[in-house]
């Protein structure tokens, strides 16, 4: 069952499992902020297993592009589509945060982004990627990397 991530009153709901909950839920919160400010899009999120077409399409894009195999469960997902960009994010227990903003016009953008929750440690898998630092007055200090896909999708 889908539900509006509140970016006012931040909620563990459907993090309870992370160890670092509070914080991975300060970062989902963050993305419903910036979502609503820009595109002025309601961010929603279900448990990942009802959600399995954006797990997989996440999944799938990872292991194509990058041989990427993300080692903790996924807690929660969403895809939509924002201003003519297909999106999708998934929530693991960990306090990674995986995004894919596909672009749908060919000439347009395609990435996908990494967040890490305050308090986790860099996934042995993505050791490989170098981590800019944010910071977020929901989320506490946000580290993000990405990298460009170039297949298509």
């Amino acid at each position: 069952m889908p539900h509006t991530v509140d970016f006012g009153t931040v909620s563990t709901t459907g993090l309870e499992s992370s160890p670092v909950a509070a914080a991975l839920a300060g970062l989902r919160a963050n993305e419903a902020r910036y979502f609503k400010n820009k595109y002025d899009h309601v961010f929603t999120v279900s448990p990942a297993v009802e959600v399995p077409s954006a797990v997989e399409w996440v999944h799938r894009i990872l292991a194509e592009e990058r041989g990427i195999v993300i080692a903790s469960p996924a807690l929660e997902a969403t895809e939509f589509e924002v201003a003519g960009i297909r999106m999708a994010y998934v929530f693991y227990e960990s306090g990674l945060s995986v995004n894919v903003m596909y672009t749908i016009e060919d000439s347009g953008k395609r990435a996908v982004g990494f967040k890490l929750s305050e308090g986790m440690e860099v996934p042995a898998e993505l050791a490989g990627f170098k981590f800019a630092r944010q910071k977020s007055k929901l989320a506490g200090t946000i580290r993000g990397s990405y990298f460009v896909i170039k297949k298509e999708y």
